[in-house]
């Protein structure tokens, strides 16, 4: 079972960048019933919450700092997550890393990095001023 987050890079502050997480070895049932999160560390600070979206897709939680610019989302058919950031602030700077929870009940959209099981190798953004 394995995250591969991708689409990071580095872009000027205002543009947009989107994030994509692919899941393999999980079955189409198993990334269906899975909330997925993405979480991110900024140089020399804790992982923080940014977003999560529910298995399916009808419920979405953002962190107060990305509210209104990011948004989160996802395709089962590609056992894909992806994350669209817009208006990208230097403060965005991070690694960014998705995350699986299979656990997840239908309306589950966790803001707590413990409950995820699976997390991806995570992706750099650097937002330039």
């Amino acid at each position: 079972v394995q995250l591969q987050a991708s689409g990071g890079g580095l872009v000027q502050a205002g543009n947009s960048l989107r994030l994509s997480c692919a899941a393999s070895g999980f079955s189409g049932y198993t990334f269906g019933r899975a909330a997925m999160g993405w979480f991110r560390q900024p140089p020399g600070k804790e992982r923080e919450f940014v977003a999560a979206i529910n298995r399916n897709g009808g419920r979405t939680v953002y962190a107060d700092s990305v509210k209104g610019r990011f948004t989160i989302s996802r395709d089962s058919a590609v056992k894909t997550a992806y994350l669209q950031m817009n208006s990208l602030k230097p403060d965005d700077t991070a690694v960014y890393y998705c995350a699986a929870d299979t656990t997840a009940i239908l309306l589950t959209a966790s803001n707590v990095a413990q409950d995820y099981e699976y997390w991806g190798q995570g992706t750099q953004v650097t937002v330039s001023s």
